[in-house]
């Protein structure tokens, strides 16, 4: 990836306040972007295998939600990776015994949460600058290290992306809506200038039925992953407007948002 792209980072932190100062620090920044938050170390791993992050925040504790950086390090090691993510650990231990650990098992540096200059920008700075070091060891174009991407590789590879979006948000495969969103955002990802609406009448096509007819199973699918999702899981993985009247997102919003955010990244 061209060091002129933001640097895709994954952000595995339990604690809702830091994943929220580490988006706004993003959001007011142009040389990173995260492509994943959870507090979840084995969807951290997931995350890794379907969005490609060149950099990792790894939280060693996850007290908050599940497994642990240590866990997660260790499945790492599992991945089958044509270029390894820099992962970088954030931690409210001060254990020279576990920093040994960390580093020893792939970690290139770790923040202590407590120390006077801590912060989200110091943490991305640095993962920048292991960024250009990186590059210059393997050169601008890690892709080259990679054997060419197959059609049907990519097509997969993006298959997989949506799924793994549409779960953080807890659409799962249950809702008929979501074999129906899946299919437009795929859609609008591969006609980059088509409207959400476009693709939503190419989706009711296929299936034979009509556009309000989508449109109802893609609405009913959002509103009842909005009503049994966290709020924080939510805020944290879609970013975009919601519609004031229902608190919700709109099909064509949702959709629009999606297509938006994985081209970014793919």
């Amino acid at each position: 990836m061209s060091l002129e792209k933001p640097m895709p980072l994954l952000l595995i932190e339990d604690d809702v306040a830091e994943c929220v100062k580490f988006k706004d620090c993003a959001n007011r920044r142009t040389d990173v972007t995260f492509v994943g938050m959870t507090a979840s170390s084995s969807e951290g791993i997931n995350c890794v295998k379907t969005r490609l992050p060149e950099g990792i925040i790894l939280d060693l504790e996850l007290n908050k939600g599940q497994g642990s950086g240590l866990q997660f390090l260790s499945d790492l090691k599992t991945v089958d990776l044509a270029l390894r993510p820099i992962v970088v650990v954030t931690t409210n231990t001060p254990s020279e015994i576990v920093y040994n650990h960390v580093h020893h098992n792939g970690a290139a540096l770790v923040f202590y949460k407590q120390k006077s200059d801590y912060s989200p920008d110091m943490v991305l700075n640095h993962l920048l600058v292991l960024r250009q070091s990186m590059h210059a060891l393997h050169g601008e174009m890690p892709e080259d290290l990679q054997t060419p991407e197959t059609p049907e590789e990519r097509r997969l590879r993006i298959t997989q992306r949506i799924d793994a979006e549409l779960s953080l948000v807890g659409i799962g495969s249950k809702y008929k809506g979501r074999k129906h969103l899946h299919e437009a955002i795929e859609l609008l990802l591969n006609i980059e200038k088509d409207a959400p609406e476009s693709v939503i009448n190419q989706v009711a096509i296929a299936h034979k039925t009509s556009y309000s007819a989508i449109i109802r199973t893609m609405q009913t699918a959002i509103n009842n992953a909005w009503e049994s999702t966290s709020i924080e899981d939510l805020q944290t993985h879609y970013t975009a407007r919601i519609n004031y009247r229902t608190g919700v997102p709109s099909p064509t919003d949702f959709i629009h948002f999606y297509a938006d955010k994985i081209r970014k990244t793919i």
